[in-house]
């Protein structure tokens, strides 16, 4: 596939990122990304991803909490 083509099937968006790290679960909503339309693959820029990071590390009072259930995987 040329870059041109792959590039045709990328749409610009907001998603929410999701991160487990240290046995916390960490959402970010709105975040800026290039979304693959046939794969759901998401893209972030370096300064996004920088963002991110910024915003884990310093762990600054959330906006809002969301209760989230989690299941096990029984095969």
């Amino acid at each position: 596939m040329t870059p041109e083509k792959h590039n045709e099937n990328l749409i610009e968006t907001e998603v929410t990122y999701s991160l487990e790290m240290n046995g916390q679960f960490f959402l970010i909503e709105n975040v800026p990304a290039r979304v693959n339309q046939e794969t759901g693959e998401q893209f972030f820029s370096p300064a996004t991803v920088e963002r991110i990071q910024q915003i884990i590390r310093e762990q600054k009072k959330p906006s809002y909490f969301k209760q989230t259930p989690v299941y096990d995987f029984v095969a």
